[in-house]
C-alpha cells in the first residue's frame, strides 16, 4: 500500500522483500478466509484500537473500512459482508487479491526484488541488503520500512530489525504477543479426555473486557478467536501479578435466576455430573471443565453452583510463545515518529504497519490499520523533499 501511494504521487518505487515471495503473512491471514476489514459503525470500529495518542485514529479516519472495500473493488475483487459484519473478498482467499495488486503495482512502474534481507545502512548512509548473489547497496531519496512485528518468523516477520533501529537511536517498546492463546496448567485427566475439544457458546471475561464464542482446550491451555480481544487485559494482569484470571460463563444465554431455579429443582439424589447435565444442561466438555476447576467438588447449593457456572474462574499462567501469536504489540514507539510517520532520529525514513507499537483485535482491524498506515507513509515519503 505504501508503494502504491508513493507511485500515485509520482515517485519511482522499488520494493524489497526478504522472503522468496512477497506478502506471506498477508496470504496466511487469508488461509481460512481473508477478513480484510469490518463494516460496523465507524466510531465503534475506531474504538477497537489501542495506541498512545490520536495519530492512528486519524490515519484510519482517512482510510477506513469503506475505503478498503472500494480499493479492493478497484482491483476487480468483489467484497461481501458476513453476518458478523466482517468484510471479505467474495472468493474468501487472499491470493487472487494479491495477484491483481502486484500486477497493478508492476504496471504502475514498481520494481520488485525478493530474497533481499535488509541489513541496515553503511557508513555512507546507503541501504545494505544480503542476497543470494552477495551484498547489495542502494541509495534512496526516502525509505519506508514495513517490517512486521515479531510473530510468525517463518513468514519473514521476526523482529530482527529492532536491533538495527535501536543502534541508530530509535526509541522502541518491548515486543509482546497479541491476539494469542494462553497457557493453563490442565490436569492429565482433562487433557486425556478433552484436548482439542471446544467449549461452545461461552462468554469470556477479563477485567472490563468480554467476548462471546467458542474456546478450545489445548495441550498448553486455551485458544480461540473469542479469546483474542481479551489478550491485552490478560497480559496486563500477568505483568502486574504473575498470573491472570479468565472468567468463563458456561451459559451466557441463561440468566442467573433461571439457572438457580433449574438447579434447585433437580433431584437431590442425582450425582453432581447428572445434575450438571440434566438441570444445567451442560455438555460433556463443560462438565469436565467444571470438575477440573472445582477439583471434582462443585458447589452443592443451587445459588452457589449457579454463580460458579456463570463465572468459572480459570487461572492463566502465561501467553503462548510470541512467535505463535497472531500479531504483536511493541516495536517502534510513537514518540520516535513525527506526524507523517517519519523517524525523528532518521530523516527520510518512514515506518508503517505492525512494526509500530499499536494493537487491535482480529476481525479486519489489523489489516485495515496496516493499509491505512502504508497509504499515509507512502504519500509522505514520496513528498519528503517537497
Amino acid at each position: 500500500m505504501a508503494a502504491e501511494a508513493a507511485l500515485k504521487e509520482g515517485a519511482q518505487v522499488s520494493i524489497y522483500d526478504a522472503m522468496p515471495s512477497v506478502a506471506r503473512k498477508f496470504l496466511m491471514a487469508g488461509k481460512s478466509g481473508l477478513n480484510i476489514s469490518h463494516s460496523e459503525e465507524e466510531k465503534l470500529f475506531r474504538s477497537r484500537y489501542r495506541a498512545p495518542d490520536a495519530r492512528l485514529d486519524g490515519l484510519i479516519a482517512a482510510f477506513g473500512p469503506g475505503d478498503v472495500e472500494r480499493w479492493m473493488n478497484g482491483l476487480g475483487i468483489e467484497s461481501f459482508r458476513g453476518s458478523s459484519g466482517r468484510v471479505f473478498p467474495v472468493m474468501m482467499k487472499a491470493s487472487p487479491l494479491l495477484r491483481a495488486w502486484l500486477a497493478r503495482l508492476r504496471t504502475s512502474g514498481a520494481r520488485l526484488h525478493v530474497r533481499h534481507r535488509w541489513q541496515g545502512w553503511d557508513e555512507a548512509g546507503a541501504l545494505v541488503f544480503a542476497t543470494p548473489e552477495g551484498e547489495v547497496r542502494l541509495e534512496a531519496d526516502s525509505v519506508i520500512l514495513a517490517l512486521g512485528g515479531a510473530s510468525w518468523s517463518r513468514l519473514g516477520s521476526d523482529g530482527a530489525w529492532a536491533q538495527l533501529l535501536a543502534a541508530m537511536g530509535v526509541e522502541l517498546a518491548p515486543f509482546q504477543p497479541s491476539n494469542c492463546g494462553f497457557e493453563v496448567a490442565w490436569s492429565k485427566r482433562l487433557l486425556d479426555g478433552f484436548e482439542g475439544a471446544p467449549l461452545k457458546g461461552v462468554k469470556l471475561s477479563a477485567g472490563r473486557q468480554s467476548a462471546q464464542g467458542d474456546v478450545v482446550i489445548t495441550k498448553r491451555g486455551v485458544e480461540s478467536g473469542a479469546l483474542y480481544p481479551l489478550s491485552a487485559d490478560l497480559l496486563r494482569q500477568i505483568e502486574d501479578t504473575g498470573s491472570a484470571s479468565l472468567e468463563i460463563d458456561l451459559l451466557p444465554d441463561v440468566d442467573m435466576g433461571t439457572l438457580r431455579r433449574r438447579l434447585a429443582a433437580a433431584n437431590p439424589k442425582e450425582s453432581s455430573s447428572n445434575r450438571l447435565r440434566k438441570a444445567a444442561r451442560l455438555d460433556r466438555t463443560k462438565i469436565a471443565l467444571v470438575n477440573e476447576i472445582s477439583r471434582g467438588a462443585p458447589p452443592a447449593e443451587a445459588g452457589d453452583l449457579a454463580a460458579f457456572l456463570k463465572a468459572l474462574p480459570v487461572r492463566i499462567d502465561a501467553p503462548v510463545p510470541m512467535d505463535e501469536a497472531i500479531s504483536t504489540s511493541g516495536g517502534v514507539s510513537w514518540d520516535a515518529l513525527d506526524d507523517r510517520l517519519m523517524l525523528k532520529a532518521l530523516p527520510g525514513v518512514y515506518c508503517a504497519g505492525e512494526m509500530i507499537d499499536w494493537d487491535a483485535p482480529t476481525g479486519g482491524y489489523l489489516l485495515t490499520a496496516c493499509l491505512a498506515m502504508g497509504r499515509a507513509s507512502g504519500k509522505a515519503a514520496a513528498n519528503h523533499h517537497i
